[in-house]
């Protein structure tokens, strides 16, 4: 199958072709440096390189080794598997994100988060998630969240 072929494919049925996992799906950079390249191969340029760990991803294809991923601001391209992890982590979008000690907006207040935390998922419901950063943690509602789909649970 060509790389066009299992990205079509992959597109279509929206599982993966090699790990038959969903697509899109979310991970994370395992490293603290990976090279994003333009096609799934070593011999294909390098157009930048992700330099954060724990940033979570969106796969969006596979072939072979290879993951198609974007980050918050749709930037990507190839990536080894090797570099990713299966470990959830989301980006804390607005500007101050305040988290509560659970999913209530009238609960007290566990944190604030800036603008630009990773930090590690755990539960969601339909429409807050548990998530924890610096030794912090308590739950902010999905929609501030970049790194998990706004239908996703998670127990």
């Amino acid at each position: 199958m060509t790389v066009l072929g299992a990205i079509a494919a992959s597109a279509q049925d929206s599982r993966g072709p090699v790990t038959n996992l969903p697509l899109p799906r979310y991970v994370s950079m395992k490293a603290a440096e990976g090279n994003v390249r333009r096609g799934p191969s070593l011999t294909h340029r390098i157009d930048w390189v992700f330099k954060r760990r724990g940033m979570p991803l969106q796969i969006t294809a596979e072939y072979g080794n290879w993951r198609r991923v974007q980050d918050r601001d749709g930037a990507g391209g190839w990536v080894h598997y090797a570099l990713l992890s299966g470990v959830r982590t989301v980006l804390v979008e607005p500007e101050l994100l305040t988290v509560h000690t659970s999913p209530n907006p009238n609960a007290p207040i566990s944190a604030q988060f800036e603008s630009g935390v990773v930090a590690r998922l755990g539960t969601c419901s339909i429409d807050w998630c548990q998530i924890s950063a610096g030794g912090y943690r308590g739950w902010a509602q999905k929609t501030n969240l970049w790194g998990v789909d706004p239908a996703e649970i998670r127990e």
